[in-house]
């Protein structure tokens, strides 16, 4: 018998071509053609996941990174294929290490918080903090979604809730990292540009913050997006094992050579951004570019982006409850500008003045003003707009690029290595006097 399902590069051409068949080989019954059907459609539109043996289990202890993955639950569930262990806070001395073993695989186990305790399985553990360690091949699923490395619970002082994170060594957390911020048929110079600039950046933030929390990084995009094994592909992993331990460095304020806050963004619109007019922070290489590359490859919808209003009362609600200190405004009546970067065709805001009802004043950097309108970020995309007031609106107009602006744009790194810029160009380009350095 002739083979039913003809391979082809469209899988609309796949499906059309096995109803045909379907419906002229009357050996098959009508019940069995359609489940058939149902199961080449399924079986087209679900992502394979890459797994990949998890590297670096045996890393220095310096180099894991912490993802707080989730804050302040009370329960959630885990699935882990292998065999796995639960020790108490792995950073006591060694003979104070107790461990329990669980041998169900693969089986949903609810994780939860009872009378102060946490619970694995209905099994309480006394300890406030607890690590999940699984067996070879070192991956768990949470809440559905997969993860590699182990995981630590951590009670919260008030007992009535509890912190879950990803203990993670640095690679793989880099493919579940440079996958979801970049997709992953993009050039691998724009793919490996990314994931120099991510490593820099989480090595930053830890070195900077992570020894005051338990944690280094959100898995979010206020630091950056972290998805796991759903990220991973065989590019990315190329792209980060081609790039590991390499982070870009510059000349700090005392003279001497380190790494510094790599930001990057989607889409810069033209020209990223001085870091000091957006974060505050100041650093030789954070100074803006011109990018002409960016707009070739954004969508144009994505590159300029169309009018919207958010309500009067909406605007000054959400300002006043993330910054307390604009209390004192009442109702915001006036916005206007009080600083800006031009760069010809267009300006990006870079301060914003607020006149409240009050009669007084005050003012916001405008990437704060941005986000606190909209924490999303996806309909306020960047502060290259104009604004004005209407009858009960405020209105965003004449916008263009996503993002804060700063350091290396995304599309734009693509659009370099399009035109056959090496990685190391893309990031001279972005970090200006920066270089690349391995730190492992």
């Amino acid at each position: 018998m002739s083979t039913i399902i003809q391979l082809t590069a469209n899988p609309g051409k796949v499906v059309s071509r096995t109803v045909w068949h379907i419906h002229h080989l009357r050996v098959l019954s009508r019940k069995n053609a359609i489940l058939l059907l149902v199961l080449l459609i399924l079986g087209g539109c679900k992502r394979r996941q890459l797994t990949t043996p998890t590297v670096q289990m045996d890393i220095e202890s310096q180099f894991w990174i912490r993802v707080l993955l989730l804050d302040d639950v009370t329960a959630c569930t885990l699935k882990i294929v292998s065999p796995f262990s639960v020790l108490n806070d792995q950073t006591a001395p060694q003979t104070q290490i107790t461990e329990t073993r669980f041998n169900q695989t693969n089986i949903p186990i609810s994780l939860e918080l009872t009378n102060g305790r946490i619970t694995i399985d209905d099994q309480a553990f006394a300890n406030e903090k607890i690590i999940i360690f699984p067996d070879d091949p070192y991956i768990f699923n949470l809440n559905g979604k997969d993860y590699r490395g182990k995981l630590k619970l951590i009670v919260n002082p008030d007992g009535n809730s509890f912190d879950v994170i990803n203990l993670v060594p640095p690679e793989p957390y880099l493919a579940g990292v440079v996958g979801a911020e970049m997709p992953g048929y993009w050039e691998p110079e724009a793919l490996k540009a990314q994931a120099i600039t991510a490593r820099t950046y989480c090595f930053y933030i830890k070195k900077r913050f992570g020894a005051n929390r338990e944690w280094d990084m959100k898995q979010t995009a206020a630091h950056q997006v972290y998805r796991g094994l759903s990220a991973e592909s065989a590019q990315i992993w190329q792209a980060v094992n081609e790039t590991k331990g390499q982070v870009i460095s510059c000349k700090q304020s005392d003279g001497h050579e380190d790494i510094f806050p790599a930001y990057y963004s989607s889409t810069c619109g033209g020209h990223t951004e001085n870091s000091k007019n957006v974060f505050g922070d100041s650093f030789e290489t954070l100074i803006g570019v011109p990018c002409p590359y960016c707009q070739d490859v954004a969508k144009p919808k994505f590159f300029f982006w169309p009018m919207i209003q958010f309500d009067k009362a909406d605007v000054t609600a959400r300002l006043l409850q993330r910054y307390s200190q604009l209390k004192q405004l009442g109702e915001i009546t006036n916005i206007t500008v009080a600083g800006q970067s031009d760069y010809g065709e267009f300006s990006r805001l870079t301060k914003i003045k607020l006149i409240g009802s009050t009669g007084k004043s005050d003012f916001l950097r405008a990437e704060d003003f941005r986000l606190a309108i909209d924490p999303t970020g996806r309909k306020l995309r960047s502060t290259i707009c104009q604004i004005i007031k209407l009858s009960d609106k405020w209105a965003f107009f004449s916008g263009r690029g996503w993002g804060h602006g700063v350091g290396m744009c995304q599309c734009g790194a693509q659009g370099m290595a399009r035109d056959g810029k090496s990685t190391k160009q893309i990031l001279s380009y972005y970090y200006p006097g920066s270089k690349i350095k391995s730190i492992y």
